[in-house]
């Protein structure tokens, strides 16, 4: 299948089976986190990026493939923003036509504040946006936007969204050394968030491939004060636990690139996932995939990751140039 694939194990949704409506890597943010390496050019153009109908005949032939209670959750999750697919509205719909599992979207929140995009996601029964920052200084070091989509634009379109939408809504904030895990910033999300008024937060941390080498996950003191600070309602997300489903590819070549394209993956891991082949195919496969240019290693935090060629990382003395100037840290208390 080209754009249905899993399930796979999601932090926040158990085993999820994934749509995904957006081809690597179109998107309007440029995070300094992503997974799935730089955004080259950034869009923000919406439009019909793959075909619909198409989609949902995956989603058709998909279903019964699987065991009752082996999906948990029907995941709109995009290689790179998936509210920019002009007809995600529509897709949500025929998928709730043909099925009763619940529908989540995976997004970053950006295009709330156009009244389509808002309407198109209010039958998803989950719609799980980011808020990293609450100033718009930390907003364009963090999250590089569009230029269209300024930070007021932003957290506007989520309050917006939120006044209309009946179902969970649940915030993620990914948390960045040095950047937005000091007490002023917290303090600015906590702000940004009241309005808002999101049913859960999210605490997550680059745990895959930073696209940015700088980039580095929180401290245990980073991790306890954003929990102070953010309140009861945040939850600090642990990595998923969970098995890859890779039944709907013919060849161990297109199993693991579908799998790496979407979800970088640490060599381990993967070599877990793929224990069902035997370890003499999959060194071979491994390595004809690399010295193919189909798949890459990308070292960050002193671990390898397994991830599709066309992904762009750039060389560490490229990124640092991209780093912010470090700031004083905030004083104690």
């Amino acid at each position: 299948m080209e754009y249905v694939y899993g399930p796979v194990p999601s932090r926040r949704l158990g085993q999820s089976l994934g749509i995904d409506t957006i081809p690597l890597k179109t998107c309007n943010w440029n995070c300094v986190y992503c997974q799935l390496g730089r955004t080259v050019p950034l869009t923000n153009q919406r439009k019909e990026y793959v075909p619909q109908d198409q989609v949902i005949r995956e989603v058709e032939q998909a279903l019964p493939d699987h065991l009752p209670g082996s999906i948990d959750w029907i995941t709109f999750v995009g290689s790179g923003e998936p509210t920019l697919h002009s007809g995600i509205g529509w897709m949500i719909r025929k998928v709730k036509t043909v099925t009763d599992l619940p529908v989540a979207v995976i997004t970053n929140g950006s295009l709330f504040y156009l009244p389509e995009v808002r309407e198109s996601l209010s039958l998803a029964d989950a719609v799980l946006p980011s808020f990293d920052a609450g100033t718009p200084e930390l907003y364009r070091t963090l999250n590089r936007p569009h230029p269209e989509i300024t930070f007021e634009r932003f957290r506007q379109g989520l309050i917006d969204f939120r006044e209309a939408y009946g179902g969970k809504l649940w915030v993620e904030v990914m948390l960045v050394r040095g950047l937005n895990d000091t007490e002023s910033a917290l303090k600015a999300i906590a702000k940004g968030l009241r309005p808002i008024q999101p049913d859960e937060v999210h605490l997550a941390q680059p745990t895959r491939p930073a696209v940015e080498t700088w980039v580095q996950p929180p401290t245990q003191e980073g991790l306890i004060r954003a929990q102070a600070i953010l309140g009861d309602v945040a939850t600090l997300l642990h990595p998923a636990v969970g098995a890859f489903d890779l039944g709907s590819y013919d060849s161990l070549s297109e199993a693991v690139i579908g799998v790496i394209t979407r979800h970088p993956m640490r060599e381990d891991q993967l070599l877990s996932t793929l224990e069902k082949w035997s370890p003499g195919q999959i060194s071979q496969t491994l390595e004809e995939l690399r010295e193919s240019g189909r798949a890459q290693i990308i070292e960050r935090y002193g671990v390898k990751f397994w991830s599709g060629s066309p992904s762009k990382y750039p060389e560490k003395e490229q990124s640092e140039r991209t780093a912010p100037k470090k700031k004083k840290a905030d004083p104690p208390g």
